[in-house]
């Protein structure tokens, strides 16, 4: 992250207290599993006083609501993002979404104690979701997440390779989607693979030795988690387009 306008945004939300962990696309930049994001994503605690913060937060960077629903705690809490334009002159076009809930995620307390958080070469601080629930996150319905959490699981794998400790082991069972890299880590932890292989079909495929079923259980996996995201979304999407004929007639 360079010369862009999110050094702005992360240090504005940071000095006016926000609980917000970061996630989506930058995330994944700070993970080292992407080069480059146009946005920034931010899971946020949705309490009045917290959501005070972020108003001044927001107010800062000169945001303004585009779209709908509108910034209000009722839509947070049913799951909505909220989407902003930044009109800053340090962010301007810039766009921020934030969000409160995340579907098959823990709520926000839990996140914040798994947070990561890393030292920017800015000189300020910003507090992201850990790496297990970013993947988690992005198991979404998009085309272009999946080969995101593989890059994502795949950095962890080959950081880690030469002397893991256990949570990264676990971690790497439940969330590797190469079916090379998941053999080879079946091969490497057969103990820990045998836990997991209790409720991942891929890992039992792996400790047999079939290949072509690891691949096909890796199939399923990844439309079971599809199809649950469009389930999640679908009434979301409905009341969103609720609000946007609403707006049509008020106009």
């Amino acid at each position: 992250m360079s010369l862009s306008p999110i050094p702005k945004v992360l240090s504005t939300i940071r000095a006016h207290g926000v609980e917000a962990l970061l996630m989506g696309g930058q995330a994944c930049v700070l993970y080292g599993a992407a080069e480059f994001s146009r946005d920034a994503d931010f899971a946020v605690l949705a309490s009045p006083e917290n959501l005070d913060r972020l108003s001044a937060a927001l107010a800062e960077l000169q945001a303004e609501v585009i779209a709908v629903p509108p910034f209000e705690f009722q839509y947070l809490e049913r799951g909505h993002a909220i989407h902003f334009r930044c009109r800053h002159p340090e962010t301007f076009g810039l766009r921020v979404d934030v969000m409160a809930r995340l579907r098959g995620i823990d709520p926000f307390p839990e996140l914040w104690s798994r947070r990561t958080t890393w030292e920017l070469p800015e000189g300020f601080q910003v507090d992201s979701l850990s790496l297990p629930d970013l993947v988690a996150s992005k198991k979404t319905q998009r085309d272009k997440d999946w080969p995101m959490i593989r890059r994502l699981v795949e950095v962890s794998y080959d950081e880690g390779f030469s002397s893991p400790t256990p949570e990264q082991v676990t971690f790497w069972l439940t969330a590797l989607l190469t079916p090379e890299l998941l053999d080879e880590c079946v091969r490497r932890f057969p103990a820990e693979a045998g836990k997991v292989a209790e409720f991942r079909p891929a890992i039992a495929a792996a400790l047999a030795g079939d290949m072509n079923a690891v691949r096909d259980a890796l199939a399923v996996e990844q439309a079971r988690e599809r199809e649950l995201d469009r389930q999640y979304w679908e009434p979301l999407k409905a009341e969103l387009e609720a609000l946007r004929h609403q707006r049509v007639r008020d106009a």
